[in-house]
């Protein structure tokens, strides 16, 4: 069972909303067994996905933006708010524009959890790894991050206002 206590502690410390992130990527690790971790914030107005947290600034800076397009992606994260698994590089490619870069970092599999407050899909946390990485446990597994998920992004919104 993955510890939380160190997410807890990062909710109630100083920095919290930066703290939240971090702490909610080694909880993601420790679940999942990891390879790369991003937090992205839907925009449906601007019809982008912002990245508000990286483990990996240089390839996937904080900021960085990805368009919405209209994919089995969008069907099932923002339409029907289900977890996407893709765990080959081509079913990557078939959603992501930027799978070529994906590929070059070695990652080839990735799940992509909504976080979901109030009935709307307010981001998505990103979990990559190689090639077939995300089991059906590990697709079970991961529902665990949704509660911290949510967490961090309440107090990323009440920190940063209502971007995210």
């Amino acid at each position: 069972m993955a510890d939380f206590a160190p997410f807890v502690a990062a909710l109630a410390g100083p920095n919290a909303s930066k703290a939240a992130f971090k702490a909610l990527a080694q909880l993601a690790y420790d679940i999942l067994h990891l390879k790369q971790f991003t937090v992205m914030a839907v925009d449906l107005d601007r019809g982008v996905a912002a990245r508000i947290f990286s483990d990996d600034p240089e390839p996937y800076p904080v900021g960085g933006e990805k368009p919405i397009l209209d994919t089995i992606w969008t069907e099932t994260v923002l339409g029907r708010q289900e977890t996407f698994v893709g765990n080959t590089i081509e079913e990557l490619a078939v959603v992501f524009p930027d799978w070529e870069k994906i590929q070059s970092l070695g990652l080839e599999s990735c799940l992509n959890l909504p976080i979901i407050i109030d009935g709307h899909v307010m981001g998505t946390l990103n979990c990559l790894n190689v090639a077939g990485h995300f089991t059906p446990e590990r697709i079970t597994a991961a529902n665990q991050l949704k509660l911290p998920g949510a967490a961090a992004f309440l107090l990323a919104a009440q920190t940063s206002g209502p971007k995210t």
